[in-house]
């Protein structure tokens, strides 16, 4: 019988054969700024370190579909193994609906972006694969260009949990900040910071540190990130390819 961490590395490595398949799809793809929008497919091999309870990984794929360069639907869904539970599955799916309403409103000012994130609990709460409970949250955000090779992406938004179960937990609504700087070595290379701030009940600092190298042009991106919790003390790491259709 083929192990769970079998399936895992097959499910990693299809994945990442069909991240890796790239053709000449004639547009010019600068990545590096998040407020443009392009159709991908983006494949990463995933592992989180949790302080207090158990570790999980495998792979997350997340499918980007551009109707126009501004409005952009994703649909990302993990699939990862709990170590302490030995179970298998689908963890949380996220949907996410990006709109860009303004674009160089001046020289500096390249976009304004309101967004819908929703995060839905597919995953087992039993399993250790999902939270449970559904996070929605709804914002904007805006680009800046600081210099040519420096932008700020700061947003702001509205975020709702609703209650686990009928037993446990209430639901939340509280606020979320952010202020993503992206950084362009040169114009292959490019590194996304981004602190977090969630205030529910409780505060919660979060962050990611992405660094990302398009391999061919305008087709296929690789990526290396570590997306840190500082405050439940989880950290994920992930290596990733996208490619651009």
């Amino acid at each position: 019988m083929i192990s769970i961490k079998s399936k895992i590395l097959f499910i990693a490595a299809l994945l990442f054969s069909t991240a890796t398949w790239s053709q000449d799809n004639g547009q010019t793809v600068d990545a590096s700024k998040p407020t443009n929008l392009y159709t991908q497919i983006n494949a990463a091999f995933e592992y989180q370190s949790h302080e207090f309870s158990n570790d999980l990984y495998g792979s997350r794929i997340n499918v980007q579909y551009a109707f126009d360069p501004d409005n952009l639907l994703l649909l990302e869904i993990p699939l990862l193994y709990n170590d302490g539970t030995d179970k298998f599955g689908i963890a949380d799916t996220r949907v996410r609906y990006f709109h860009v309403l303004k674009r160089n409103v001046s020289e500096r000012l390249i976009a304004i972006a309101p967004y819908t994130d929703i995060t839905v609990p597919t995953g087992s709460y039993r399993n250790g694969l999902g939270t449970n409970f559904w996070s929605i949250s709804a914002g904007v955000v805006a680009g800046y260009v600081l210099t040519p090779k420096i932008a700020m992406f700061p947003g702001a938004g509205i975020v709702h949990l609703t209650k686990p179960n009928e037993y446990a937990g209430k639901s939340q609504t509280g606020i979320n900040f952010q202020t993503n700087m992206s950084i362009s070595f040169n114009s292959r290379a490019f590194l996304f910071v981004n602190p977090i701030l969630t205030i529910l009940s409780d505060t919660n600092w979060s962050g990611e540190f992405n660094f990302n190298y398009m391999i061919s042009p305008n087709e296929l991106k690789v990526n290396v990130g570590y997306f840190p919790n500082f405050t439940g003390e989880i950290n994920t790491f992930r290596l990733g390819a996208t490619l651009f259709i």
